[in-house]
């Protein structure tokens, strides 16, 4: 006997329940972009560490240089040259410059920087014709940022600046929520590698791909197993096969009460796993659970436009949670429709839409189906022009020109 059918949002809740954030790990920066800081990062050094030059030009003395002009230019001895990456410096005594790089160590004594651009760029002794103030054209130590403060908080997401800022403060590694590791597996013995030519029954394998690509937009890391033939020994092996590997995987295919439904013949069994209808379409049947002591399996119907349904209103979020993402929600909005389609009442339809811009009085957008043949689940190649998702309330079986219905925003990288 089936279970009774779930909302929408009760299979959302058990997905949740599933789907926490994952322990942390140290990683190197190198791996961690993309990923969520789990712990504060504070500086370990002042930044700037050392004082130092903000201009190509001289290390000097300013009370040297009262009263210099371009009138009435001043000639002081060059007694050193100080490129960036210098790590030593003699002190300038007062009467004499250093030579000196952008990003140098300022030398001991001096305490004004004269750029280039105001002197005869001398090497031995320079005519300069400026009169500096003390601290010109010099970047003091930790003036951006002093030893032991905040550079980013934990629920930071990892980008290059953030990247660059750890590494400034003296961090090769850093505490995240790493990517979720993500197997997928397609099933079906009709299924054939993306370009092969099918034979007479056969069909590309295309779920693995949408799949694949979805999680790593999604901030996760896939692995595509690809196609299983609807063999019981041969998807349980690749079970095995994967399980150590991952935190999740997901299987799209043999989830209904076909006779050669293995997802389902292999895992309904165990006392984890739950198989039956959500009150949705499409995607109706799904499979969730977790195998014994191993990852969680969230198991999709196998048509393309099921597949890409369920991963966006219930995988896309888990994911984020996964990795530590505090905004994993579905990105809902509003919309008018601009041509009106049947919907199946009792069920929470999730159909492919166009959006127009706004075009309604109170400035929301319109959308109308990607295809004139409605939402059904085999229509994989419409499904590539599709923008969003419009969701319909259950009770509501005709949706009308004019009408205002959810739209769920698809897709998009972390």
């Amino acid at each position: 006997m089936s279970p009774a059918p779930r909302t929408v949002a009760e299979h959302q809740a058990a997905v949740a329940a599933l789907t926490g954030p994952l322990p942390p790990r140290t990683l190197p920066l190198a791996e961690a972009a993309g990923c969520v800081l789990a712990a504060d990062v504070t500086s370990r050094t002042p930044i700037p560490l050392f004082d130092n030059s903000a201009m190509d030009g001289y290390a000097v003395h300013a009370a040297d240089l009262a009263g210099a002009s371009t009138a009435r230019p001043v000639t002081l001895p060059v007694v050193a040259d100080l490129p960036a990456g210098a790590t030593a410096a003699p002190t300038i005594a007062p009467g004499s410059v250093a030579r000196i790089m952008t990003g140098a160590p300022m030398p001991p004594g001096a305490d004004a920087i004269v750029p280039v651009e105001h002197t005869d760029a001398g090497t031995e002794q320079v005519q300069i014709t400026t009169e500096p103030a003390p601290g010109a054209h010099l970047r003091r130590s930790g003036e951006d940022v002093a030893a032991g403060d905040l550079v980013l908080p934990a629920g930071t997401v990892l980008h290059a600046p953030q990247l660059a800022a750890a590494a400034a403060c003296g961090h090769g590694e850093l505490l995240v929520h790493p990517r979720p590791r993500v197997a997928v597996i397609s099933t079906g013995s009709e299924l054939v590698a993306a370009g092969e030519q099918p034979a007479w029954g056969q069909i590309p394998d295309s779920n693995s791909h949408l799949l694949a690509e979805a999680v790593r937009e999604a901030g996760g890391s896939a692995t595509r197993i690809g196609a299983v033939p609807d063999d019981v020994d041969a998807f349980a092996a690749t079970l095995r096969q994967v399980a150590g590997e991952v935190d999740l995987i997901i299987c799209s295919g043999g989830v209904s009460v076909g006779a050669y439904d293995v997802v389902k013949e292999v895992l309904a069994p165990l006392a984890t796993m739950w198989f039956g209808p959500v009150a949705m379409q499409p995607g109706k049947p799904q499979g969730l659970g977790r195998l014994p002591e191993g990852p969680v399996v969230v198991a999709l119907p196998g048509n393309p436009v099921s597949v890409h349904v369920s991963f966006e209103v219930f995988l896309r979020s888990a994911l984020a949670r996964m990795a530590g993402h505090h905004d994993g929600g579905a990105h809902l909005g509003e919309a008018t429709v601009a041509v009106g389609w049947r919907s199946p009442s009792g069920r929470e339809q999730y159909i492919p839409v166009l959006v127009d811009p706004a075009t309604d009085p109170g400035g929301l957008p319109s959308v109308r189906p990607v295809t004139a043949r409605g939402s059904g689940s085999h229509l994989v190649a419409s499904l590539a022009g599709a923008q969003a998702l419009a969701r319909v309330a259950a009770e509501t079986d005709q949706v009308e020109l004019g009408d205002r219905v959810q739209l769920l925003r698809t897709g998009g990288r972390r």
